[in-house]
């Protein structure tokens, strides 16, 4: 036997080892015309007259209805209908189960029957092991002195193994009707010691799922005190189920979390709640004690429904009762909650899509009532080959945006796009491009808008877009260092008419920024509502390395634009002035080991590095480090809040020092001073958050250990340390 038998003798433990190396389990052999006929086949067959029974030896298979049996040895007496086998013993069930033993009585039926020295490998996975064991006609099998474990009981090297974990007990009832396994006197083994007894247990084997007992989390925080959660899963159909789940807590009260999940034949979905009654504070400077309790909550739920091929309706709802909540219990550390609803029709050569949302704020100071609600976003997109040669793109939109104490704005606009692409006798890839649009704003409340550049007029107007493109790409290829290189120099000149963008709203082009991403686009504002207008033109490289386990990418460009007008991106975005700042991006990989990737913008003027941001990963799946920075450093006005002047630092590591040991780490700080932001509290060096533990993995277990620290207080949720103690057994079901 490969693993430790609770209380079973040591003997019949190294007999089931031994057999672990033994033959596959019989082959399924055609059925015989009469169901009640054993077939078989064996290497000699002998006859005992007087005794009345038949002895088969040398590979002996026998098959009746599903059940299987493999012996060297099997003896049949005719007059009690007995059967014993002995030596390699192997019996099947209809389910893929398998029992070895060193001796075996059945019946002639071969259903029912008494197994010494016992070991059932599930055909789902796992394995059962006892001193004796009894299967019934029905296939129920009952063992003593038995023990459960899903693990794998050898290693890489195919020798024999403990398991991390197994389940001993008195007596131990396998159904395979209801794929479960039940347990009188039971007691968890973890890593070979014993934990706390469990007079009754029971679970699911298999890839379906049960009612039961799910794996507890237990945590710290210096919040909330101690907590205890222990979730219970309700199987309510074979395609849906809940998880009610008691958070217990010694510092604070109780809460509770349902989680409700369906799937159907068109789709699925999921609903998470959670509730308690606590005191609660949005501001800094209120403390819990001074607040009165109230009631607190979470709703989250997701959606998705494919009702054919081509149309599917998809949905979150994510809602919170405050804005501190979240935070408090660890549940989130996000700043806004996004709740949206979509249904879309895509295929080959068309999209139409209808959305809606809602915004709701958890920052603290922001105003819930200038977050936009979206009733609804109406998108419909075209595309048709063979228009004049090239390809032509068709879209109609309307948005209708409204605030409860801001600014509503509603919007239309229908373009046509056509792309003229061709490769030129020297290898050129040339893109011709013709851009129209026609928009039509409807702007009231602008007055609430505090950016007097998002506002636009109150009333309707319209406008009007034109650009003409083209677009030279020129790849040079060729061999270098044993590998292949590859130089692609790019020109592109758009020219647009002015527009009158100050005279429409702005919703969904303030986070404008010169990247790499978007150096070459026909609008460099992302969104719609802002165009850039003028004539441009734009120069850059693109370069590949490919050697043998090293690539190289990187990017690097500028552009000019002749008007020497003012225009409307806001200044440090780097296209204020006639030329644009350079901007660019390297990626390196070396084979799975190191990959780095370098985005940067830098003055025009001076070269100073306006934008700067590295992420890097150096190490295997099993040790390796990540490391990320990031520094905008633009000169940007405060007011414009969606273009904020910042710089962090990342880090994060897993070290793997033993074969499933592991420890982790990872941090987040605040380097933002003065020079990047003039609002920003911080002294140039904040930490946020860090986290630190310790973790064992292996094909069946994950228990770890966390400590985390967060030095940001935010209401209620206070900064300090909270621990999180992780066990997971992967295969034990539901």
């Amino acid at each position: 036997m490969l693993f430790a038998l609770a209380q079973a003798q040591p003997a019949a433990a190294q007999d089931l080892q031994d057999r672990q190396a033994s033959p596959p389990p019989p082959a399924e052999t055609a059925a015989p015309a009469d169901p009640d006929q054993v077939q078989f086949s064996a290497a000699t067959l002998e006859y005992d007259q007087d005794a009345d029974t038949v002895t088969a030896s040398g590979d002996v298979r026998m098959y009746r209805q599903g059940d299987k049996l493999r012996a060297d040895q099997v003896v049949w007496n005719r007059k009690t209908g007995k059967v014993v086998a002995t030596g390699n013993i192997a019996v099947t069930n209809p389910q893929g189960d398998v029992a070895y033993g060193d001796k075996i009585e059945l019946t002639d039926s071969l259903k029912d029957g008494v197994v010494d020295n016992m070991l059932v490998v599930l055909d789902q996975g796992g394995r059962l092991a006892a001193v004796k064991g009894v299967r019934d006609k029905d296939g129920v099998i009952t063992l003593r002195q038995a023990a459960y474990t899903p693990c794998a009981v050898t290693n890489s090297s195919g020798c024999p193994k403990n398991p991390s974990w197994k389940i001993t007990a008195v007596k131990v009832v396998y159904r395979p009707d209801r794929k479960r396994i039940y347990y009188t006197g039971a007691r968890f083994n973890l890593f070979g010691f014993a934990t706390i007894p469990l007079p009754k247990l029971s679970n699911p084997v298999g890839d379906g799922a049960d009612s039961g007992l799910l794996s507890p989390d237990i945590r710290y925080s210096r919040t909330n005190g101690f907590e205890v959660a222990l979730p219970y899963y309700f199987r309510l159909a074979p395609n849906r189920g809940l998880t009610v789940t008691p958070h217990v807590y010694t510092s604070v009260a109780p809460m509770a979390q349902a989680q409700y999940e369906a799937l159907t034949g068109n789709g699925a979905y999921k609903v998470t709640g959670y509730a308690t009654v606590s005191p609660r504070s949005d501001f800094l400077a209120t403390t819990p004690t001074s607040t009165k309790s109230a009631f607190r909550g979470y709703l989250d739920g997701v959606a998705r429904f494919q009702f054919d091929p081509y149309w599917s309706l998809s949905s979150s709802i994510r809602l919170t009762t405050d804005r501190t909540f979240l935070r408090r219990y660890d549940i989130s550390s996000d700043d806004r909650l996004r709740s949206t609803v979509s249904l879309e029709r895509i295929d080959p050569n068309t999209y139409f899509g209808v959305t809606g949302w809602f915004v709701q704020t958890l920052r603290l100071g922001d105003r819930q009532g200038l977050q936009p609600i979206a009733l609804p976003e109406i998108d419909y997109r075209r595309r048709i080959d063979d228009v004049l040669a090239g390809r032509l793109q068709l879209q109609v939109n309307t948005l209708g945006i409204t605030r409860t104490s801001g600014q509503d704005t509603q919007r239309a606009f229908a373009s046509a796009q056509w792309d003229l692409r061709r490769i030129t006798p020297w290898g050129q890839e040339v893109t011709l491009t013709a851009y129209a649009r026609g928009d039509v704003y409807n702007a009231s409340d602008t007055v609430a808008t505090t950016v007097a550049s998002y506002r636009g007029e109150s009333g309707v107007h319209a406008r009007a877009i034109g650009a003409l493109a083209l677009d030279i790409k020129w790849p040079l290829i060729g061999e270098f260092l044993g590998g292949m290189q590859r130089l692609t120099p790019r020109f592109q000149i758009v020219a647009s008419p002015p527009t009158r963008n100050l005279l429409v709203p702005n919703e969904d082009a303030r986070a404008v920024d010169l990247e790499d991403s978007n150096l070459f686009a026909l609008n460099r504002f992302p969104g719609y509502d802002r165009w850039e207008d003028s004539t441009r033109f734009t120069i850059g490289v693109d370069y590949a390395l490919d050697l043998p386990g090293i690539a190289i990418n990187a990017t690097i460009g500028e552009s000019y634009r002749l008007s020497s007008k003012p225009t409307i991106f806001p200044d440090g975005t780097g296209l204020t002035d006639r030329w644009s700042d350079i901007v660019g991006r390297t990626e390196v990989r070396i084979r799975d080991f190191v990959s780095v990737v370098h985005r940067y913008r830098l003055d025009k003027d001076n070269f100073a590095i306006r934008r700067n941001e590295i992420d890097a990963t150096v190490g295997t799946k099993r040790t390796y480090i990540l490391l990320g920075y990031l520094r905008l450093n633009r000169n940007i006005s405060t007011t414009l809040e969606d273009l904020r002047d910042r710089e962090e630092a990342r880090v994060g590591a897993r070290v793997g020092f033993a074969r499933f040991w592991s420890i982790f780490g990872s941090a987040t700080v605040d380097l933002t001073d003065r020079n990047e932001d003039p609002l920003s509290i911080s002294d140039g060096f904040d930490p946020v958050r860090h986290r630190l533990g310790v973790q064992y993995e292996d094909d069946c277990l994950r228990l770890g250990l966390t400590w985390r620290r967060d030095y940001q207080t935010t209401g209620d949720a206070r900064r300090g340390n909270s621990f999180l103690l992780t066990l997971a057994f992967k295969n034990l079901g539901r």
